[in-house]
């Protein structure tokens, strides 16, 4: 396993990191989730990442939270998110105040530990005043309950505005911003990525595998029963625009000797600005597959050709 730092903080996480949306509590069930924990773990993966919306009512927190006392706790990175509705009233989401110190106890108490390693503010939030945001997260680590903070689908102009604030006011700034990115969706390269490096913030991306499309299980259809055919998820990737696109990368895969899903992975690590991609699972040969993506090395003439595939 490789571990970078998340930017210019000392903070190392495992490149590829096991995210709970869509399986922890939801598609996996507990007793196959802490199994695929344990394999992320033994293969080196030090970093979960969560939120308080993955799961009905929290259940992907409550998953790693039952398997969280098998393991040594300072041997993990977990992070969670706070932002997106939890609750009925007004106050249920958002990034005020009252609610980041809610949702960041709640989430501590469906994991069971007495911190996390990152917290991140799930989305920007237009009706808080930044600094309010800003002085809630620095109140949290200054508490102890949250070691670092982070961002994630913040547009460039608020991070800079968050890092002048910080520098300001002496608050802690926040160490990464967690946007999507991959092969189709590269949006961030113009300025999002630039100004995270230039703050010193790391990059965890999601999305890697475009929700699955860079797999290659969709380049001839769509699957009866597959996430495509049940969810309107995939719909924006798997055009008739880009399906020869993706049917080239899996070409282009079996010509290096790997799969899809690793090269897709290993093109998104290829970049030292992103310290991480979040990859899920709901079994373990999944997971072996995606972190079969560390063995992969992409040639320079492949590296040109991708880019070209699939300009940004």
């Amino acid at each position: 396993m490789e571990y970078r730092r998340l930017g210019t903080s000392g903070l190392k996480v495992s490149v590829i990191s096991i995210g709970g949306w869509l399986t922890f509590g939801e598609s996996v069930d507990g007793s196959a989730s802490a199994s695929i924990l344990r394999a992320a773990i033994d293969r080196g993966v030090n970093h979960v990442d969560l939120a308080d919306v993955y799961g009905h009512d929290g259940a992907a927190e409550r998953a790693v939270g039952a398997w969280l006392p098998d393991v040594r706790r300072s041997s993990l990175v977990i992070s969670s998110k706070c932002f997106w509705p939890t609750g009925e009233g007004p106050n249920d989401r958002g990034l005020s105040r009252k609610h980041i110190m809610e949702s960041c106890e709640a989430s501590l108490t469906r994991l069971g530990t007495d911190y996390l390693d990152v917290y991140y503010c799930h989305r920007e939030d237009p009706e808080t005043p930044l600094e309010e945001t800003v002085r809630a997260m620095d109140d949290l680590v200054r508490q102890g309950k949250i070691l670092y903070w982070g961002t994630s689908c913040w547009g460039a102009s608020t991070l800079l505005k968050t890092h002048a604030l910080c520098g300001l006011r002496n608050y802690h700034a926040p160490i990464v911003e967690q946007p999507r990115y991959n092969l189709l969706k590269r949006d961030i390269e113009k300025r999002v990525l630039p100004v995270a490096s230039r703050l010193g913030m790391g990059l965890v991306v999601w999305s890697p595998l475009a929700g699955g499309a860079l797999t290659g299980k969709y380049d001839d259809g769509v699957p009866e029963g597959s996430r495509g055919a049940d969810t309107g998820w995939l719909d924006d990737y798997l055009t008739d625009e880009t399906r020869p696109r993706l049917r080239q990368l899996s070409a282009h895969a079996r010509e290096l000797g790997c799969t899809p899903a690793q090269l897709a992975l290993a093109w998104c690590l290829r970049r030292d600005a992103i310290s991480s991609v979040i990859t899920g699972a709901t079994r373990i040969a999944q997971l072996e597959d995606n972190l079969g993506a560390l063995d992969v090395e992409i040639p320079e003439d492949l590296a040109r050709e991708l880019d070209a595939l699939f300009p940004r």
